[in-house]
């Protein structure tokens, strides 16, 4: 028999005082952690199967389980983690590439979290929110230079299409394959609700999620997947997807066991197939290039819509999105390496990219630098976990951001890293028909509209407190934030003064 060198990262305990073999936690675990022994009337546990979703813990009516990390350790080495020698063994016996889900695990700086917000005092008094109006609104889209007038001197709406948001948060882009249709339900029902956009990622759009279209943000990624002019028309805007903060510089794949039914169908490709994009565009390898795209794409649509580019935050981001505004895009959108995934190599997405705090915050000035600010519109996306990452997010430049991960987490994913299994305990990353039904789309729409809504009343609250009353006044605003335990270079490039200054 071969040597199992890999020991359980968890650990199923069980009360068995308290158990009284239901055996609830065996239907509801996907992974067959749980099995009840007719012979003892007893339920037992398989901790190697076990990925820490908490669904047994959850749903136990006498709180007889619960979780524990493993205390197995290996010797200590300093160089040596246990975590690399696991991955040397699993490689060791799997010759494969190491697959990993959702964003950047590791201890890397958090820059939000080394950022203060700034409140007013006696000579600029604050703002009090239940009192006074608050403007949440948000436009994005090119911004023409100068205000031009009739001869009779009224204003002429020389302002090209605009999305129009309620609050400067919308839903990132997680297709239709990678997450299950009722979770697509939940997102396009919550942006409706809220007066926001919800995006569709690389996988089409279902027929059904047409309707939605006023709140829909579609993407056209290398694969080219679902696309066709009436999907292109159906939405609010199109973002073409150049790059993913998960896994910058490579491709998309969604496993052929999870290209079924409607899903292979949407996305216009035979069932069982991978869908594969590759690492670039097949027909972009420059900025002329790009910019043929975005007019193509706004030929098609007749100008009616804006063109969103997303890129992932890399070393030279200022100087890829300086020519990416030169493109004829409106808007930009900016995925850092903490942004989530259904699957990505483990190596890529624990060491290739940069934070978006520092990202976000070159590409600002680098657009203010070159007076092109005002031609497009910045989002923020990776890892912006509550209302205090968003607001902080303006301040170093950002128009909106994107939620992804924090949206999941509302309809209640648990962060157990195993959506490239496709067997989500949570009915959110899985197209098993058995799971999705776990997620109810009645309930999980108004997670998210409650989410956001207590996210709106906290910016609202943090915007009062530094004196100011609109979005538009914060977006840049530098002079609201301070750093605290940061050096002088990341000071610098962030563009904030250190706290006590």
């Amino acid at each position: 028999m071969a040597i199992n060198y890999i020991h359980p990262d968890y650990e199923i305990v069980r009360d068995y005082d308290r158990c009284i073999t239901c055996r609830v936690c065996e239907r509801q675990c996907a992974n067959g952690a749980h099995e009840y022994l007719a012979d003892n009337d007893k339920m037992v546990c398989d901790d190697a199967k076990c990925v820490n979703c908490h669904r047994c813990v959850s749903l136990c009516p006498t709180r007889a389980l619960k979780i524990v990390k493993s205390e197995h350790t290996f010797k200590e080495n300093a160089n040596w983690s246990g975590k690399a020698i696991k991955e040397v063994y699993k490689q060791a016996t799997s010759g494969g590439v190491l697959l990993s889900s959702m964003g950047n695990p590791e201890s890397y700086p958090v820059y939000f979290d080394k950022m203060l917000v700034n409140a007013s005092q006696v000579t600029n008094p604050s703002i009090d929110p239940l009192r006074e109006p608050m403007e949440t609104k948000v436009f994005l889209g090119s911004k023409p230079q100068n205000i031009e007038r009739n001869a009779a001197g009224k204003i002429i709406n020389n302002l090209t299409p605009q999305l129009i948001l309620s609050m400067p948060i919308m839903f990132s882009a997680m297709s239709y394959g990678s997450i299950s249709y009722n979770a697509h339900e939940s997102l396009a029902r919550a942006a409706q609700e809220l007066g926001i956009y919800y995006n569709t990622g690389e996988g089409g759009l279902h027929e059904d999620f047409y309707k939605y279209g006023k709140n829909t943000i579609v993407q056209v990624a290398s694969g080219r997947f679902g696309v066709h002019k009436d999907y292109l028309n159906s939405a609010a805007a199109i973002e073409i997807k150049m790059g993913q903060g998960a896994k910058p510089g490579i491709g998309g794949h969604l496993p052929g066991t999870k290209i079924l039914g409607e899903i292979s169908k949407t996305r216009m490709i035979p069932e069982g197939t991978d869908a594969i994009s590759p690492a670039p565009h097949h027909d972009i390898y420059s900025i002329e290039d790009l910019r043929q795209l975005v007019f193509s794409l706004k030929e098609a649509t007749a100008y009616k819509k804006p063109v969103i580019v997303k890129i992932a935050a890399v070393h030279n981001v200022s100087a890829i999105a300086s020519g990416i505004a030169r493109s004829g895009a409106d808007i930009i959108a900016i995925d850092g390496f903490r942004g989530g995934t259904g699957a990505a190599p483990t190596r890529i997405r624990d060491n290739v990219g940069i934070p978006i705090e520092l990202a976000l915050a070159s590409v600002d000035k680098r657009l203010r630098d070159e007076g092109i600010r005002d031609s497009v519109s910045i989002l923020c996306a990776g890892s912006i976990r509550s209302s205090a990452d968003v607001v902080k997010a303006i301040a170093l430049g950002a128009d909106a951001v994107y939620i992804g991960t924090s949206a999941l987490l509302a309809l209640g994913c648990h962060l157990c890293r195993s959506c490239h299994t496709g067997r989500c305990n949570w009915g959110i990353a899985t197209q098993n028909p058995e799971l999705t039904k776990r997620l109810n789309p009645n309930i999980g729409y108004k997670r998210l509209v409650n989410l956001l809504t207590a996210w709106e009343h906290e910016i609202k609250e943090m915007m009062g407190g530094m004196g100011i009353n609109s979005i538009e006044s914060l977006k840049g605003n530098r002079l609201m934030l301070r750093g605290v335990g940061m050096n002088e270079k990341e000071l610098e490039i962030l563009g904030i003064k250190h706290a006590g200054e």
